[in-house]
């Protein structure tokens, strides 16, 4: 019988990519969300019956133990970037995933797997990052040869960064970025799964920092997305103290409705991350510990950015015309 892994948000953002890996190579896959009925798409990775979206509240010891029977593997990708009611920084990313890996180990479970992030530190001013390096110490006292990635900035097809401020272009003229020459090293998501399939095939374990080949301050960054979008805008470089005050209100406006309104365009929390730079850290292990070449972003950043041009995918056609014009 083929072998059972349980992947927790196995619907993200890095999940979905996980479970297709994991599927092509023949495990059996619950996808352990809070909406099963959203994460339906994730079925056709596999055979009939190999992928299967499954209920679970990581807050609850008999959630995910109930999901976790029989896995002989557990990846955990579960996170958050604003905190919202009960789903707090601390509940999820810190309580939560040391509650998986402390099932994980009272289960037996052969390999752990957790998505972590670049910049977890237990003294960080940011609550988001405070909460990522309490979640690794928790997974590491209760399973000490686990798994822990943490990437930079994740890039791909459904990523909320590129995509995020692709959208914004094509509505204003000018592009707002908070940290303008904070750096970045944007990683791929599917190399980050490739990272992560490793784990669980007992390949590799321990702490790796996971960035792409490229290094870029975020203005940059931003300057290479809207070439590639064939767009002219004007970057600001929002000052620290507006950035702050802005995330304030907005985190406010979250608050005073209820949750009715949902702050994801900038917090307080992410104002202190981005006064630091998120690149891999000297002596840390990386892609190359585990033979992996990360991909550059340019390529892969061709191949769905491309609808946010003012023509779309007609936008090249066009230029090529006009080129054979000239000559």
């Amino acid at each position: 019988m083929s072998k059972l892994v349980t992947i927790y948000g196995g619907s993200g953002f890095v999940g979905r990519y996980i479970a297709r890996r994991l599927a092509k190579d023949g495990w059996r896959i619950r996808i352990a969300v809070r909406r099963p009925n959203e994460a339906l798409f994730t079925r056709p990775y596999g055979a009939v019956g190999q992928v299967e979206p499954v209920f679970c509240n990581i807050r609850d010891d008999a959630s995910v133990r109930e999901v976790m029977q029989g896995a002989d593997a557990v990846v955990n990708c579960v996170g958050i970037l604003n905190a919202k009611g009960k789903n707090g920084f601390d509940a999820i990313q810190a309580e939560g995933a040391g509650r998986i890996a402390r099932i994980a180990k009272e289960n037996n479970v052969r390999t752990f797997v957790h998505l972590s992030a670049l910049g977890a530190d237990e003294n960080a001013a940011s609550a988001y990052a405070r909460s990522k390096a309490e979640g690794e110490k928790q997974i590491l006292s209760a399973f000490a040869d686990a798994m822990i990635l943490r990437p930079s900035v994740l890039f791909g097809t459904e990523d909320g960064f590129f995509n995020k401020f692709a959208s914004m272009s094509r509505f204003t003229p000018i592009l707002p970025v908070t940290g303008g020459q904070t750096k970045f090293q944007p990683v791929w998501v599917d190399d980050v799964a490739q990272a992560a399939v490793m784990g669980v095939e007992g390949k590799a374990h321990g702490i790796y920092e996971l960035g792409g080949p490229d290094v870029a301050d975020f203005r940059t960054l931003m300057q290479r997305m809207l070439e590639i979008v064939s767009r002219k805008r004007i970057i600001f470089n929002m000052p620290f103290g507006l950035a702050a005050l802005m995330g304030g209100l907005f985190d406010g406006l979250q608050k005073v409705t209820g949750g009715l309104f949902t702050n994801t365009l900038l917090t307080r929390d992410q104002v202190k991350n981005l006064r630091h730079d998120n690149i891999v850290s000297d002596g840390a292990k990386t892609f190359a510990d585990l033979g992996i070449n990360p991909t550059a972003m340019e390529t892969i950043m061709q191949e769905y950015l491309w609808r946010f041009r003012p023509r779309g995918q007609y936008e090249d056609i066009q230029a090529s015309a006009k080129n054979l014009h000239r000559s």
